[in-house]
């Protein structure tokens, strides 16, 4: 019998896909405070962690899996209604195809590279939460929540930033790369009272705690769930 997927987990899955690709567009811009530059992807980006950590830890892996590989289709079919929206002829009294096609032609490598960056970081949140969950038998959801970020985060940057602004001084990519994590870390940590809070009432209300206990973390495995 084929699982059955709950309101709450669709609404989620949903939320993540907007996350993704939202940040995609917006990390077509560097912003600077203070000195420091990041792209401003970082605003809406740890939501998606915060809601594969919501995933493995609720629903498992393999759910967490499926949700990632659908977020990338939907975002994929994004950038390819952009590139159709720039080839499309623009009207005589509109004068903004200078930002719109710069966009969505920077678009498709921001993509890119979030697409490997991503599917690796996420998959390596995801698969060390899992892995600690049942080592720790459930216990302890706030330690593994934040090494789990700390880790896909490192990955997801170590492959985005090089790709997505490829060209850019390699110093200011290293402080991109070391603000952006720390960014994103305490991002998630500030509001990790929040995340275990959804996690227990999602637990509470869906009736599940999934345990992955022999499973196969290929990430390329899609119908096993």
């Amino acid at each position: 019998m084929k699982p059955r997927f709950s309101a709450a987990f669709m609404l989620m899955a949903v939320l993540f896909t907007v996350c993704l690709i939202t940040s995609n567009l917006f990390a077509t811009k560097i912003f600077s405070v203070g000195g420091i530059a990041l792209p401003c992807a970082v605003i809406i980006f740890p939501i998606s962690y915060i809601l594969n950590d919501c995933f493995a830890e609720v629903w498992g892996y393999r759910a967490s899996r499926l949700v990632i590989w659908t977020a990338f289709a939907m975002n994929f079919f994004v950038v390819l209604a952009g590139w159709l929206a720039v080839a499309l002829p623009g009207a005589s009294f509109w004068d903004g195809a200078e930002h719109f096609d710069y966009m969505f032609r920077m678009a498709p490598r921001v993509a890119f590279a979030s697409l490997l960056a991503f599917l690796a970081g996420a998959t390596l949140n995801a698969f060390v939460l899992s892995r600690m969950k049942v080592a720790q038998r459930g216990k302890a959801f706030s330690l593994r929540a934040i090494l789990s970020s700390v880790a896909g985060e490192l990955l997801d940057s170590l492959i985005f930033m090089p790709i997505a602004f490829w060209g850019a001084p390699w110093s200011q990519l290293g402080r991109m790369m070391l603000f952006q994590v720390s960014f994103k870390v305490l991002y998630e940590i500030v509001v990790l009272p929040v995340t275990a809070r959804v996690v227990k009432a999602l637990k509470q209300h869906e009736g599940v705690d999934v345990f992955d206990e022999g499973i196969s973390y290929n990430p390329f495995i899609i119908k096993d769930i």
